[in-house]
């Protein structure tokens, strides 16, 4: 099994004058420590105007400066928004990034979260998805055809060779963010990794994780001559302390995530300067709801994040990402967190690695079924998903230039 951390560079109010260079300083400093300690990814998301929620509107900057300060961390791009970027510009600096970094880019694609994030940039939500996959058709030959050009509804690019050219050929890794447990399977049918949210249990991830790999398989259908990457991520709520108290404790930021994620898209947009989700969240948080735990997050001591990584190992999860950066968690504790995992419980997973890769080629090779599973027992929705289906248009244009 192999680790990342993960970062949303969420920050939540008040804010002083310093906030947000301190914010990015800190998670630098925990990128460096974590390539020292051996962990394998650092993943960034990129999000637009979710104020307090996430503060990480240009990842490949950040990841840039990281890329500086590390040696063999991998650098996720979790996920560049294809729906609010141009196609060669994402080309462009992923190529860049992938260059300075000596070849550790990892590039997660997604589609957007929210009309917070999607409107000002001229994007329907409801049309989110045709829009990603025009956009993946018209960006992908960028990374490997010295003259490309495509002519789509939503994207019309004449000629040109877009430069630089990544050093990792044909191009890095490529990932699709999962915001639903059910697009698992897209992720597989267009053969690129999954980055999901959490499982419940071991049931639930054995179940996923066989529909992924027999979807890869067998329901296989990619938009345009990429590489695969035949992978399953999941993203879980991280601290790690001497004790389960002191991490719970320590780890009070983890729920200020979902609960944020939650009131951007019900209730989003918001008017500038109108709110504090910080306060609001104290309320939530005696609530029912904001008291119930599932008690599947990595928060706790080391034993006990230990027997929940084997429940994930027997599982067959490639790769588990740890979101300690939440809410108020403190740079302090991120950092102790970081060291006494790496310590005390990363080895043993990491050591198993070669046996879980011999399964895994197994799989793909078809020398080992995997069960069906029925997944909609586990079909928890873990983001708001569009109330209504593309738009006349948008299906006409996908039929069109599908032919």
């Amino acid at each position: 099994m192999k680790f990342g951390i993960f970062y949303e560079h969420q920050l939540p109010k008040p804010w002083g004058p310093d906030s947000e260079h301190r914010l990015l300083q800190n998670s630098l400093e925990q990128i460096a420590l974590a390539d020292r300690l051996g962990y394998d990814y650092a993943w960034e998301v990129e999000h637009h105007f979710l104020e307090e929620y996430s503060h990480s509107s240009a990842p490949e900057v950040f990841l840039a400066a990281a890329s500086q300060r590390t040696k063999n961390i991998r650098l996720g791009h979790g996920i560049v928004q294809l729906t609010t970027n141009h196609p060669a510009r994402v080309a462009e600096r992923v190529s860049t990034l992938d260059l300075v970094s000596n070849g550790r880019v990892e590039l997660g694609l997604g589609e957007g979260s929210s009309v917070t994030e999607l409107h000002p940039f001229g994007r329907s939500f409801r049309d989110k998805r045709i829009v990603w996959e025009e956009a993946v058709q018209a960006c992908l030959p960028m990374f490997w055809e010295e003259g490309w050009e495509y002519h789509g509804h939503y994207f019309d690019f004449p000629l040109r060779n877009v430069i630089p050219k990544p050093l990792q050929r044909p191009h890095p890794p490529l990932w699709v963010a999962c915001s639903q447990l059910d697009t698992i399977r897209y992720a597989a049918h267009r053969g690129m990794g999954a980055l999901c949210f959490k499982f419940v249990d071991l049931d639930s991830a054995r179940a996923w994780v066989n529909a992924y790999y027999n979807t890869f398989l067998g329901d296989q259908q990619k938009l345009c001559d990429y590489r695969t990457n035949p992978n399953l991520a999941t993203v879980s709520g991280f601290m790690c302390a001497p004790t389960d108290e002191e991490a719970r404790q320590k780890a009070d930021g983890w729920t200020f995530f979902q609960f944020a994620l939650q009131l951007y898209n019900k209730e989003g947009p918001f008017e500038p300067k109108a709110n504090n989700f910080w306060e609001r969240y104290q309320e939530w948080k005696q609530t029912p709801e904001g008291r119930r735990r599932s008690d599947s997050e990595l928060i706790g001591s080391p034993e006990t994040i230990r027997e929940r990584l084997r429940e994930l190992e027997r599982a067959h999860v490639d790769q588990v990402i740890l979101l300690n950066q939440a809410g108020k968690n403190t740079h302090e504790d991120i950092m102790s967190s970081l060291e006494l995992f790496a310590r005390e419980v990363m080895p043993e997973f990491q050591e198993r690695e070669d046996r879980h890769q011999e399964w895994k080629r197994a799989v793909l090779a078809g020398e080992r079924s995997l069960d069906e599973i029925d997944t909609e027992p586990f079909n928890a929705t873990a983001r708001l998903k569009p109330t209504l289906p593309p738009s006349e248009e948008a299906l006409a244009a996908a039929r069109k230039w599908a032919s």
